[in-house]
């Protein structure tokens, strides 16, 4: 069951980066494409959980899986800070 609430993250951040980026191109409003490029570091961060659920006991994914969120989370805040 947890793999599908996994699954279902995922699929959510991915649409709302490709809402969010198609709403930059319609607009050309540079926030959007900070916040959707910031999604899509969330869905590689679900994705690799996912990988990692199934990977289970072998190795742990934990850091490789923060990796884009933190990067998607940094880009969001360079846009913040450079739009203000």
């Amino acid at each position: 069951m947890a793999y599908l609430v996994y699954v279902l993250c995922a699929l959510t951040s991915l649409a709302c980066a490709l809402l969010l980026v198609r709403g930059y191109r319609e607009q050309r409003v540079k926030l959007l494409l900070w916040a959707g490029i910031c999604f899509i570091g969330f869905a590689l961060g679900n994705v690799l959980l996912i990988i990692d659920v199934v990977i289970g006991d072998r190795q742990d994914l934990a850091l490789v899986r923060s990796m884009p969120v933190l990067a998607g989370l940094l880009v969001l805040l360079y846009g913040l800070v450079t739009e203000s």
